[in-house]
């Protein structure tokens, strides 16, 4: 019989369950997810980092894991909860299913919980600290929270990021012999499918840590440079905004996600927490130039207030549901930024058209 789990949220409220996946306690700032389908995407995105994810989608675990669909090399999220979950996928690229991914990397899980009712706490009170346990009761779980830190203290970026420098080898596009340009990745976070889209354009893709100086950076002599997602507060990464500061004017640059926010940092612009944040598959942006609406997949907590950006700095992007910016342009610099995830496939390809704009800026340089 499956043993039983709870999940305790610092408001006091539980939610019993059923633990699937590693046997274990986990402690993170809980969120919620909006997406009908990219489980796996979402597990290995390295922007959960210090996060347990509620899938608002019923079923998890349907098609399976397999070894496409990576987005890091390896789980991310600290914990996982869902209403169900199939021990029995039904997809022809399946190799294995969710309980066993989760168990592999010591990752707990609890399903059997009314994940409706979670979104309904978090959208409410907004998001909390919470603890995943299949041993400690509630008090000492409340207890447990209020001594661990609070994931606005931490800088998730340092234990995400690569440790050192590669190149991403894979085939170039039919037709094209070399790279057309080289493009430096600076890894807060990164997800790999910026590489492949990158790629697949023709670029030749260096990856850099998020530790890397300017100077560094700029001695591989590229073309354009990527600031990558990550998780976390960007006002805690110093490190990365004086960065950011240096490359501003000596390269293109686009950022995404919390590259966008450190953009916005790096020209005097500030950011704030969001009550619940935006995770989801389903965000309308508009795109202020063109007029089009973009269906968007995003997972961010802080946004940049437009107040505070100063006035070479243009909103370009903005939020259908709540108004808030999800991009910037700079009216005489190459660079722009997205708040929302270029590289995801919510349409399935409706924002690949924005690094065609970034390598636009590039050829153009």
């Amino acid at each position: 019989m499956p043993k039983k789990a709870t999940l305790v949220l610092e408001d006091g409220s539980t939610y019993e369950g059923e633990s699937f996946g590693a046997e274990a306690s986990a402690y993170g700032e809980v969120v919620f997810n909006t997406s009908m389908t990219g489980y796996q995407e979402i597990l290995t995105d390295p922007s959960y980092a210090g996060q347990i994810v509620v899938p608002t989608y019923p079923i998890i675990g349907n098609y399976g894991i397999n070894s496409r669909d990576f987005e890091s090399k390896r789980i991310r999220v600290r914990g996982f909860v869902v209403r169900e979950h199939c021990s029995e996928p039904s997809h022809w690229l399946s190799e294995r299913t969710i309980d066993g991914f989760l168990a592999s990397q010591e990752v707990p899980g609890i399903s059997g919980v009314d994940t409706r009712a979670i979104t309904r706490r978090l959208r409410s009170v907004g998001v909390m600290m919470g603890l995943i346990t299949t041993a400690e009761s509630k008090e000492e779980a409340l207890l447990r929270i209020k001594e661990l830190p609070r994931y606005d203290n931490v800088d998730f970026v340092a234990g995400v990021s690569t440790s050192t420098p590669y190149e991403w080898e894979r085939p170039l596009i039919a037709g094209v012999e070399k790279p057309l340009c080289r493009i430096v990745a600076i890894d807060c976070g990164l997800k790999y499918n910026i590489l492949r889209i990158l790629r697949s354009r023709g670029c030749a893709v260096t990856v850099v840590p998020a530790t890397a100086s300017a100077e560094e950076v700029l001695s591989m002599n590229p073309d354009g440079v990527v600031l990558s997602p990550g998780p976390g507060d960007p006002a805690l990464l110093d490190y990365m905004i004086s960065k950011v500061k240096a490359l501003v004017g000596k390269k293109p640059v686009m950022g995404i996600c919390l590259g966008h926010q450190l953009l916005a940092w790096a020209f005097g612009g500030r950011t704030f927490k969001l009550k619940f944040g935006h995770r989801g598959g389903n965000h309308p942006v508009r795109d202020i130039a063109t007029g089009r609406v973009h269906k968007t997949a995003q997972n961010h907590g802080y946004a940049v207030d437009p107040e505070s950006l100063p006035s070479d700095v243009e909103v370009s992007h903005i939020n259908l549901n709540d108004g808030t910016v999800e991009g910037l342009r700079h009216r005489s610099l190459p660079i722009l930024s997205i708040q929302y995830h270029s590289e995801a496939s919510p349409g399935p390809m409706d924002n690949v058209y924005l690094f065609d704009r970034f390598l636009d800026m590039v050829k153009e340089k």
